[in-house]
């Protein structure tokens, strides 16, 4: 299985080499925590951590 990393600038949760999202190359194999958004224009928490796009980020990414 692959190793999952995690964006630096969106926090998106990936397992290329690029992230879906924002198309950066900055990822990190550090990172913790785990959110799911399916609904960001209903999700409280989408809007209090910003995140538009319905995916799976991290919460913390070093």
């Amino acid at each position: 299985m692959a190793r999952e990393v995690a964006c630096k600038k969106c926090k998106a949760v990936t397992v290329g080499k690029v992230c879906p999202l924002c198309k950066s190359v900055d990822l990190s194999p550090d990172w913790s925590g785990i959110i799911l958004i399916f609904n960001p224009a209903k999700s409280m928490v989408a809007a209090t951590l910003d995140l538009t796009v319905p995916h799976k980020y991290a919460l913390k990414v070093a």
